[in-house]
């Protein structure tokens, strides 16, 4: 009867407009939210899907409610699907999983001796700090190693407890014995077994960080004085590990720059036509991100204020070039895929433009 009476409610009210919906079981938990750019074709689809055997099915099975919202078009339906995702996150939702399996980020983990580590989206980690998306994880880990092993940065797992030699408690440490088979072959630092000060251990890091943000070389420097030594010495085996290592690290600094160039190129006004004048939306996206959005200005006076709302986005100093927040991870993807998948949308986009009197004001 519950079902039935669902199904009723569906075909009486439901119409095929972009929008989302959401599922909530009988304790009140949201257990599904999905979205659709024809919401009742979408809707009614669960109700002819076979139980057990069909996801949809069981999860219409648990519903005790079905509700849904209409939205002006399909990209406002994705977001509002993803962030209601991230807020309620249902148990049957699996997130951005087709982007997560062709994407890999570069995330910097947080503690006392940072490191970098490969890892595909943000997961449930949402304050960290990412570079990416990059394509090729493998490929990826690989070019860090070869940085890792550079600079003497770790590579350890993340909760390995770190002792620097500057530490007032390290005295009491038992006698350190070998551990870390990169250290004792002299590519790690050894931040765990006191063998190394806390500031030059993040000296370093700095000088990986400004290596992948295009800041300098430096890594560089001692491969291609091996290579040539090697060569000099007519060692060719080992002129052409090193000539490979310097290729690794500059395939993986060029990778950095077209991820830079790629989220600037996500910085535009976006507006969608509605059914009707007053349904059209605009949004500001700056590096891949929904910073605002709203109405489609439709005067001089609604102009004036989207671009004063524009300046005000445009104010803060951005983080780094590449860096990505854990929290917006997921709708960089989103973007990048939307434009990826319907190209022809970048027609509806502008360049930012904001005028003298819109603009922020500059310090001398």
């Amino acid at each position: 009867m519950r079902i039935d009476t669902m199904l009723a409610v569906v075909k009486d009210t439901a119409r095929d407009v972009p929008g989302v919906y959401r599922m909530t079981s009988a304790d009140g938990e949201v257990i599904y939210v999905g979205k659709s750019k024809a919401l009742r074709t979408r809707l009614l689809s669960y109700f002819r899907a076979s139980y057990p055997r069909d996801k949809g099915a069981r999860i219409l099975h648990e519903a005790a409610t079905l509700e849904w919202e209409v939205l002006p078009s399909e990209f406002a339906a994705l977001l509002r699907e993803l962030r209601l995702i991230k807020l309620l996150r249902p148990r049957y939702n699996v997130m951005m999983k087709r982007d997560a399996r062709y994407h890999a980020f570069v995330r910097v983990s947080r503690g006392p001796a940072p490191r970098f580590h490969v890892v595909r989206g943000a997961g449930t980690d949402e304050t960290g700090t990412y570079y990416g998306p990059f394509r090729g994880a493998l490929q990826l880990e690989e070019a860090l190693r070869e940085l890792n092993d550079v600079l003497g940065l770790r590579d350890c797992r993340l909760d390995q407890p770190m002792h620097f030699a500057d530490q007032p408690d390290l005295l009491d440490l038992p006698t350190r014995t070998p551990g870390c088979i990169r250290h004792e072959i002299g590519k790690c630092l050894g931040p765990c077994v006191g063998a190394v000060r806390e500031e030059e251990y993040l000296a370093r890091f700095r000088a990986a960080k400004e290596f992948l943000e295009g800041r300098h070389d430096a890594p560089l420097a001692p491969l291609r004085a091996a290579m040539e030594a090697s060569s000099d010495a007519l060692d060719f085996e080992r002129a052409a590990l090193m000539r490979d290592k310097i290729r690794r690290l500059e395939s993986l600094q060029e990778q950095f720059g077209r991820i830079r160039f790629a989220l600037e190129s996500l910085s535009f006004t976006y507006t969608i036509p509605g059914e009707r004048p007053e349904d059209a939306r605009s949004y500001v996206i700056r590096r891949g991100r929904v910073r605002h959005e709203g109405p489609a200005p439709r005067d001089a006076a609604e102009r004036r204020t989207f671009e004063q709302r524009i300046a005000e986005v445009l104010a803060p100093a951005e983080r780094a070039p590449a860096t990505v927040p854990g929290h917006e991870v997921d709708e960089v993807l989103l973007v990048a895929a939307w434009f990826r998948k319907h190209p022809k949308e970048l027609k509806r986009t502008e360049a930012f433009a904001v005028t003298a009197q819109t603009a922020p004001a500059r310090s001398a």
